[in-house]
């Protein structure tokens, strides 16, 4: 028997399309990722604050008040920053139906004005180097924390993992293999559709700093759920780290090895090994399997920081 659907009514029609909208901001905030979202939040909400305490709107905010507000702070904020709390902004005007003030040709114009007299060089952290984590793990003992710490800071390094795709693994996402260990990265910058991308990592020649065999001893602690946790000062697993967790372990290594902790970040490790790598004579390809950058500029600015004084022009010129 053939079922005829009754008419909706117009509150019935109501709720559906309710429901709908609903279902399609979340897709939409899925669009982005969860770092991205807060970060969205929280530069738009500076921005909200500056506006009002100038009497000015925020949302919908005129390209006169983005210009004024690029120029306030341009002097102060980091170039990327900038440029992520005007995208910020962006999205949430259009989130609102309101036209984006930053498109303006007078915010560019501002805005370049600003690029052109500041620059837009970005402060690097320094990439480590195989010595720098040698002695960074060389102090480790067997204490839950030690135990996580060394295999945090050399699967990182040898997986040339960025701090996010770290503390997202689960025990679940780690498979060893006769080679060493593969590791499923379900999401990451790059990889924000959760397409199957898998990561391997090799035996270490030294079993004191192998990335591999360090894995297998935290695997002793935690046997289900994520991957790296945090550890209160009983020795108590607890839950997921933060990736903010991940820069302070690098940081915190670095000092107890005698390096400038301030010119170290969870970064350091993934441009570490793309230097290391480029120093030992890998090929861009085999890096760029290892890093999964997409575009070659950007791993190659990766490589000459690693290969800057390697077949030096101005070796042996006579001067």
């Amino acid at each position: 028997m053939l079922l005829v659907p009754l008419p909706a009514t117009a509150l019935d029609t109501e709720v559906v399309l309710g429901a709908l909208a609903d279902k399609a901001r979340a897709y939409a905030n899925d669009a982005r990722s969860a770092n991205t979202l807060r970060a969205y939040e929280s530069d738009l909400r500076a921005f909200c604050a500056w506006c009002q305490a100038r009497g000015l709107s925020c949302l919908p905010a005129t390209a006169e008040t983005v210009s004024l507000y690029i120029a306030d702070v341009a002097e102060t904020m980091k170039p990327s920053t900038l440029q992520r709390r005007l995208a910020a902004i962006a999205v949430a005007h259009k989130a609102a139906g309101y036209e984006s003030p930053t498109s303006h040709e007078v915010v560019r114009s501002v805005l370049a004005g600003t690029r052109r007299r500041l620059g837009v060089a970005q402060a690097q952290k320094v990439a480590l180097g195989v010595d720098d984590v040698r002695s960074m793990v060389a102090e480790l003992g067997d204490s839950a924390i030690d135990v996580r710490d060394r295999a945090l800071l050399l699967v990182g390094f040898a997986g040339a993992l960025r701090r996010s795709e770290l503390v997202a693994l689960d025990v679940a996402d780690v498979a060893f293999e006769k080679q060493g260990v593969v590791l499923a990265l379900r999401r990451s910058k790059t990889n924000q559709e959760g397409n199957d991308e898998r990561i391997a990592i090799v035996f270490g020649s030294d079993y004191t700093t192998c990335p591999v065999r360090a894995l297998q001893a935290w695997l002793e602690l935690v046997d289900d759920g994520p991957l790296f946790r945090s550890i209160d000062r009983h020795g108590n697993v607890g839950g997921r780290l933060s990736d903010h967790s991940v820069a302070l372990v690098v940081k915190k290594l670095a000092t107890v090895a005698g390096l400038d902790a301030a010119k170290v970040a969870g970064h350091s490790l993934r441009s570490g090994f793309a230097t290391s790598a480029a120093r030992a004579g890998k090929s861009e390809a085999a890096i760029m399997r290892q890093t999964r950058h997409k575009s070659v500029v950007v791993a190659r600015r990766y490589i000459r920081q690693g290969t800057k004084w390697d077949d030096h022009a101005g070796h042996g010129i006579g001067l």
